[in-house]
């Protein structure tokens, strides 16, 4: 059901706000044709006027050529003006629209899918929307109009030479018919091969510098090689299979014409029609078997085209993001885990059977070995992952209940893994949203941010994914991101660890003196100083919290949070 909503919303983009567009384009369509059928009267004319040596009417023809010729240029050009303006915005909205749509899934879709399949289905598949979709909205109805004025002009002048041509273009019709599933079928093809492709050349190009530093070169080059050979592959099926379509069209579409032009004559020789007739009927022939040609062709490519657009559909709909009931603006009576369980695989639980509570306001360490599920449990606050079993609430509402953008506007998540985009130091922190100067000052101090301001300047570009910036100054500008913000809760996995001890010290220092924010914070900084001034400690080992209290209860029980304090500062 929601796959058919998200195709009702994609097919609707292509024509919203692009409706007098369309309009126009067809309107001159129209204007197109009549000239194109105005040639065929004229050619006609001027062989009867030769015929019959009549000089009076081949003046008048002549004129009305040269009259022609313009009005030929004119409505041609106006009618590739019009067609691109109504494709260009027509695209503009689908691809616009599936962004949206893509953007309101939930976070684990970006982290259990592939990125590749949507890069190959926003530009492979939308060339291929764009050529099979909405240009055939417009030479569908395009040649439409001429096969049927032409017919209406066939009958004026002769019925029986009309039904001639209608019999005989039975023969293109069956063939394109008979061939055009199979085209859509070889499109889908395509377009799963495109996906493919595109996602191994995305994962090879991400991981170039393992490559190099593994001398994986050759290995890799086989396997990119591997996968650009199926894709061509594919491509070369689908071409010869277009190909062969077109050929037996053609020659189906030649059958229809000698047999129009050798019946025509006899009718000619016997006085039926005349010679000009003849040779208009030749000339609308072309206007006959051509969308006779086309028309099946461009409905097999509008197909093919639906198929791609079925298959972005349910890409959107799955781990699309589910509503729900509003988060608390602000958290009042705290965070609750009971008897929380998770795992990525059902047979294999990251977290178990956790039990704790977060207060308002206060401020919480979760410490532990690597795979111990700190990370899982700051993902599962986020709503990143609905999951679980058991109870997890926020001001007695459980979170897998909430709206996931409710729960963005209460929580903010510095993590590990920083990602900038190719633009300003500045719009990175305010992620393109106006805040007051006073504001991103004092999320650049707090961030210990301002000696890289000082050098570099808030108009510096980062370069694509933060490239121009050390670690350290990347890690920095995503801490000043989430404390611009303001959110209730800051939830922090790690921020500090591509930080010097002196930097980190200090911007950890700074999260813990904000007042008024309930912070959970995954450290591997196990310093008294810092340990100390924590209202809670939350020491996870397997997926299970095995001890929690404060610094000085922990270290009086001499159990697990004391062993590893003991080891980490020996």
């Amino acid at each position: 059901m929601k796959g058919t909503e998200s195709k009702r919303a994609l097919l609707a983009s292509l024509f919203e706000n692009n409706r007098i567009n369309y309009a126009l384009t067809l309107t001159v369509c129209v204007v197109s044709a009549g000239v194109n059928l105005m040639v065929s009267w004229l050619l006609g004319a001027v062989v009867d006027a030769v015929s019959t040596a009549n000089w009076a009417a081949l003046t008048r023809t002549s004129v009305l050529c040269l009259v022609c010729i313009p009005l030929i240029f004119f409505s041609d050009g106006l009618l590739a003006h019009v067609k691109a303006r109504f494709v260009h915005r027509g695209m503009g909205q689908y691809k616009a629209k599936a962004f949206s749509l893509l953007s309101k899934k939930s976070v684990a879709a970006f982290t259990t899918e592939n990125t590749g399949t949507y890069l190959s289905a926003l530009t492979n598949d939308a060339l291929s929307v764009e050529n099979n979709y909405l240009n055939s909205a417009v030479l569908l109805v395009y040649y439409g109009i001429l096969f049927f004025a032409a017919l209406g002009m066939m009958l004026w002048y002769s019925p029986l030479m009309t039904l001639i041509v209608i019999v005989l273009t039975v023969l293109p019709i069956a063939v394109t018919v008979l061939m055009g599933n199979g085209l859509a079928k070889r499109e889908k093809a395509t377009s799963d091969r495109n996906e493919a492709f595109t996602a191994q050349l995305k994962d090879l190009l991400g991981g170039f510098a393992v490559i190099k530093s593994f001398q994986a070169e050759a290995r890799t080059e086989a396997i990119f090689c591997e996968e650009n050979t199926r894709l061509e592959h594919t491509k070369e099926r689908r071409r010869r299979y277009a190909g062969i379509l077109n050929a037996a069209s053609g020659a189906a579409g030649a059958a229809v014409q000698f047999g129009i032009f050798l019946i025509g004559a006899v009718l000619a020789m016997r006085g039926s029609i005349t010679v000009g007739t003849v040779l208009i009927f030749v000339n609308l022939c072309n206007f006959i078997t051509q969308p006779l040609q086309v028309i099946p062709e461009q409905w097999a490519n509008r197909k093919a085209a639906l198929a791609l657009i079925d298959k972005l559909a349910a890409l959107l709909t799955e781990n699309a993001q589910e509503g729900g009931e509003a988060a608390p603006k602000t958290l009042q009576q705290g965070i609750v885990l009971d008897g929380v369980t998770f795992g990525y695989e059902a047979d294999k639980p990251v977290l178990r059977d956790v039990c704790c509570t977060f207060a308002p306001g206060k401020s919480y360490a979760v410490v532990g070995a690597s795979g111990s599920g700190k990370s899982t449990l700051l993902h599962l606050l986020m709503g990143a992952r609905r999951d679980y079993t058991g109870s997890l609430t926020l001001d007695e509402r459980e979170v897998r209940e909430l709206s996931a953008d409710s729960l963005f506007d209460l929580m903010s998540l510095i993590g590990q893994n920083v990602f900038l985009f190719d633009t300003t130091i500045r719009s990175n922190i305010t992620m393109f949203a106006s805040f007051p100067d006073e504001d991103v000052a004092r999320a650049i101090r707090l961030a210990g941010l301002e000696p890289v301001i000082a050098q570099r300047g808030e108009e510096y570009r980062c370069g694509e994914n933060g490239v121009h910036l050390s670690g350290g100054e990347r890690q920095r500008i995503s801490i000043a991101r989430s404390l611009l913000r303001g959110s209730n809760v800051l939830l922090v996995d790690e921020a500090t660890s591509a930080l010097d001890n002196e930097t980190a010290q200090r911007i950890s220092s700074a999260i813990l003196d904000l007042d008024g924010l309930t912070r959970i914070i995954v450290t591997h900084r196990l310093e008294e100083s810092l340990l100390s001034r924590y209202d809670g400690i939350l020491m996870l080992k397997n997926g299970v919290v095995c001890e929690q209290g404060t610094f000085d209860q922990l270290m009086a029980k001499k159990g697990q949070f004391y062993s590893l304090y003991t080891v980490s500062n020996g």
